[in-house]
């Protein structure tokens, strides 16, 4: 898909990062991602937005975890878009995306969104975009596992 030019962005031949960890994203991640952006004098603003698996109730139970699976290979193609897009649309000075592979228990962090910027309006903005942006277009499907043992599968157009 290199090369490929799309209506706002191109993607480019350049490596892809790593956006997606096995299991809950933990404490850690989330503090080198900020740490790395603290003393940078020309940003102004950091959003954050951390997405934490929830313990829903539904007929049969309530959720225990759920279980996050993907095309790997697609889903990095589509994340890739996203950001290349969000940094041409926002004036950014960074941006982290993380999200959870494999089960991830309630209580937990499956998506982690950071973004950075001059202005604070540029970073909260581009963090709500990318947040819809990821749930709305990457294939990433979860299996929400249920008290009782049986599983549904989750929606990802609930806001």
């Amino acid at each position: 898909m290199p090369g490929w030019t799309g209506r706002k962005f191109k993607m480019t031949d350049k490596k892809h990062k790593n956006i997606f960890v096995e299991g809950a994203i933990s404490q850690g991640k989330i503090a080198e991602s900020i740490e790395k952006h603290s003393s940078m004098h020309g940003i102004g603003a950091h959003s954050i937005f951390l997405g934490q698996v929830r313990a829903d109730e539904h007929e049969n139970g309530v959720v225990e975890a759920i279980e996050y699976s993907c095309y790997r290979e697609m889903a990095d193609n589509v994340i890739h878009a996203i950001r290349e897009e969000t940094f041409s649309k926002f004036n950014l000075s960074c941006m982290h995306i993380y999200h959870s592979l494999g089960r991830v228990r309630t209580g937990e962090i499956s998506l982690f969104i950071f973004t950075s910027s001059k202005n604070r309006a540029a970073a909260i903005e581009a963090c709500a975009y990318l947040v819809e942006e990821i749930k709305r277009k990457v294939p990433v499907w979860g299996k929400e596992i249920l008290s009782n043992q049986t599983h549904t599968w989750k929606n990802n157009n609930q806001r």
